[in-house]
């Protein structure tokens, strides 16, 4: 476990924004090399691994990008305005340390708002929007910005740490989706498949599912896998009934996700799942769910259709500096995939 920790930590800790995806791409090909026969990179930015064959072809989709912000504007002050990359809750920016990504290196900042003292009653009631927080990096005007090599367009990340809890859970920033990359690695390590594999890291899942897309669309796969986080309820706030998956019951298996406007799993890729779940006793739980989508949404799609399922790794605090999860999932999760791989030619 202490090996998959230590991976899943490097992969959080690195920061890649939607399209901006290059440096975390970089450390996956590093991770995959020694498990794969060719690396490359498309036109988009995808990472496709490729393990050499016989049909039928395994496509595997964990995107590479977090959810992040972008600089829009300088004021004369120096304070940052900032757009939103991604779907965030706007209450979780509030008061958060950040990294700036320039050209010449990173630049620590925070993101401030007008301090409550000072804020009429009616102000304090009403949550902060986005709009109206900034970056402050410490400069006392645009010019002391822009010296830092801060301009329009600068991407923003989350300056989070990964830390281990309680129980082999742990927490940190972009384990959406992070957790997917490790499990995908880590079941090529352990996979001894005769099948062809794609490794993929897909690009910009976070704003449209666009990696998925090209990916897919080049790779022509027989069937394909999307390795994503599933929102696990267990906590206060969430009903059972609104989040049936939980921690440590192991990976999630979706049916539908969207309501079903995401995918709707075809019976031949449960039935594939599921078997392979119970032949080698790996815990698992079904999920069906209204909101959110992953690459599998746009994957099965592609051309004339691909049968296409999703292993989800429940997480809690979805989108915000504090996701957590548990190492005992990351694990079955990896083992689910790898022996799944394995017996793909059995299904399809």
């Amino acid at each position: 476990m202490t090996e998959i920790k230590n991976l899943l930590a490097q992969l959080s800790e690195a920061h890649g924004v939607s399209g901006y995806e290059g440096a975390i791409g970089t450390l996956v090909a590093t991770e995959l090399k020694p498990y794969v026969d060719e690396i490359k990179t498309d036109r988009l930015g995808n990472l496709i691994a490729t393990k050499r064959g016989k049909k039928p072809s395994v496509m595997i989709a964990a995107h590479l990008d977090e959810i992040g912000l972008m600089v829009k504007y300088i004021e004369k002050e120096g304070f940052i305005r900032f757009s939103t990359i991604g779907g965030w809750f706007d209450q979780t920016l509030l008061n958060q340390r950040v990294v700036l990504h320039t050209d010449s290196g990173a630049v620590t900042g925070v993101i401030g708002s007008k301090p409550p003292h000072r804020m009429k009653k009616e102000e304090r009631e009403k949550p902060i929007k986005a709009e109206d927080m900034f970056i402050d990096v410490g400069a006392s005007s645009m010019e002391e910005v822009e010296q830092l090599g801060i301009a329009i367009g600068t991407t923003v990340t989350i300056d989070g740490h990964f830390a281990t809890l309680k129980n082999e859970r742990v927490t940190c920033k972009a384990f959406d989706n992070r957790a997917g990359v490790a499990i995908m690695i880590e079941a090529l390590k352990r996979t001894n498949t005769e099948f062809e594999v794609y490794a993929v890291g897909t690009v910009q899942e976070e704003v449209g599912l666009k990696g998925a897309r090209t990916a897919a669309f080049e790779l022509k796969p027989d069937v394909a896998i999307a390795i994503d986080t599933d929102i696990a309820g267990g906590h206060p706030g969430l009903e059972k009934k609104d989040a049936t998956v939980e921690l440590d019951k192991g990976p999630a298996i979706t049916v539908s996700d969207a309501s079903g406007r995401g995918i709707i799993t075809p019976p031949s890729v449960l039935k594939w799942l599921k078997d392979t779940a119970a032949r080698y006793n790996i815990d698992y739980q079904l999920s069906v769910s209204e909101g959110g989508m992953t690459d599998a949404a746009i994957i099965h799609l592609t051309r004339s259709g691909v049968p296409t399922g999703v292993i989800g790794v429940p997480t809690r605090y979805i989108h915000s500096p504090v996701e957590l999860l548990s190492l005992k999932d990351i694990d079955k999760s990896a083992e689910l995939l790898a022996r799944a791989i394995e017996h793909v030619g059995d299904y399809f």
